[in-house]
């Protein structure tokens, strides 16, 4: 158990995201661009394969040199590494997390998961070890912070278990990058994680710049926000001042050469292969192959037109003001 912490406290959601500094490609060199984003693995497929447990696929995907995503969440004193807010799809037990202990015989600590090989549910503690060893010190992930978190009594918890690893302070804490939805986790993070690099993640680019922009790193966005000419103008932006783009989540080899041609800095994708043979095809011709993809399909989509990105904009924006309450600005918030 983690010392410190009130045990009768319950569940909160944090999405951690898993990417090297290095590609097993080598230097990637194109005539379009000097190099050519990472690779970063989606929640969906890790989870269909591994079913929310700690395996040897983890090792074998980052040793790719690209990303492993997966979720995180907390019941009583422990941080779970889980994917859904549920337990039913991936495991032999029912309900919510939230309303789940995790010690005692009915507690978490003695499910399985449904698929083969059946396995418990792996900590954050045991991920962050794992992130300790030698052979995945390459690594670096981002905490995709849930709004339905208690911010103050999340961070806490990380903080614990990060501080306890050896060689902490050069070893683990320049690699963890806190990726937030809302601004209300923004004064908090620079409090109880001060560390942590920070990313703002959302479809909306005024919230981004309005709330996010002086108090984050990198931007991670979803790949229609970024197709309008708002999108472009942002994606100008933020490359100007030298902050990050991430975009997400691109399956198609069309939207990744897209992207490409964007120059973001990390691909996130439920199809991780299909972008690393991509990118392996871009870096031996680049004109050749991205000459395959064009981009009508930016025009012929739907979905990346105007109005729908501002439904969705809007969509996200109720929801999280329903979850966690009105937008504020940082300095007011921490007032």
């Amino acid at each position: 158990m983690t010392p410190g912490l009130n045990g009768s406290m319950r569940t909160s959601a944090v999405l951690i995201s898993l990417f090297t500094t290095a590609s097993p490609l080598g230097t990637l060199v194109s005539m379009a661009m000097d190099r050519l984003p990472r690779a970063r693995m989606s929640l969906g497929t890790f989870f269909e394969r591994s079913e929310s447990s700690v395996s040897d696929d983890k090792a074998r995907i980052w040793s790719w040199g690209e990303t492993t995503e997966f979720n995180n969440r907390q019941s009583d004193d422990v941080v779970l590494m889980f994917h859904d807010p549920w337990l039913n799809r991936t495991t032999n037990g029912k309900g919510y997390i939230k309303n789940q202990p995790w010690h005692g015989a009915d507690g978490m600590e003695n499910l399985r998961t449904v698929k083969e090989p059946k396995q418990s549910i792996p900590t954050f503690t045991e991920t962050v070890q794992l992130l300790m060893k030698p052979e995945n010190l390459h690594v670096k992930f981002n905490v995709d912070v849930k709004v339905q978190n208690d911010p103050v009594r999340l961070f806490s918890l990380m903080h614990q278990i990060i501080s306890a690893q050896p060689d902490w302070e050069t070893k683990l804490a320049p690699r963890i990058l806190l990726g937030m939805w809302h601004p209300i986790f923004l004064p908090h993070a620079k409090e109880l994680l001060p560390y942590c690099a920070r990313s703002y993640i959302g479809f909306n680019l005024w919230n981004a710049r309005r709330y996010f922009w002086d108090s984050v790193d990198t931007f991670s966005m979803s790949f229609g926000s970024m197709t309008t000419a708002a999108g472009e103008e942002f994606r100008k932006e933020v490359q100007a001042v030298g902050k990050k783009l991430m975009v997400w989540t691109v399956n198609e080899p069309v939207c990744m050469v897209e992207a490409v041609r964007w120059k973001v800095d990390v691909i996130l994708t439920d199809v991780p292969q299909t972008w690393i043979d991509l990118r392996e095809a871009l870096t031996v011709d680049y004109d050749k192959t991205s000459a395959q993809y064009g981009r009508t399909f930016l025009w012929s989509t739907w979905r990346y037109y105007p109005p729908f990105q501002i439904f969705i904009r809007t969509l996200e924006y109720q929801w999280l003001h329903y979850a966690k309450g009105p937008f504020i600005l940082p300095d007011a918030a921490a007032a």
